[in-house]
């Protein structure tokens, strides 16, 4: 698979990130503290517009409380969906 094909990766995990926090009841600002991150930062990776590396998705985990697995499972999951890609066809 080219990088091309995962180019909406970013945007993908940024909804299940979303999805994580607020099933959690929490605002950005309260996630970003929890894992030690600014909350604009938070804002960037639920736009899709920023990247987190391996050690931020752990402490996202931590911080919602869920295995960091979950978000990358759950991220793939959504990704690989048939409906999205086939639109992207």
């Amino acid at each position: 698979m080219a990088n091309a094909d995962l180019a909406g990766v970013p945007g993908v995990f940024g909804t299940v990130l979303r999805r994580f926090r607020t099933a959690s009841g929490l605002t950005q600002e309260e996630l970003a503290f929890r894992a030690g991150v600014d909350r604009t930062f938070i804002y960037r990776i639920e736009r899709g517009v920023r990247q987190p590396t391996i050690t931020t998705i752990i402490g996202l985990g931590l911080a919602l409380g869920v295995p960091a697995s979950d978000l990358v499972q759950e991220t793939e999951a959504e990704f690989a969906k048939p409906a999205r890609r086939s639109a992207k066809s």
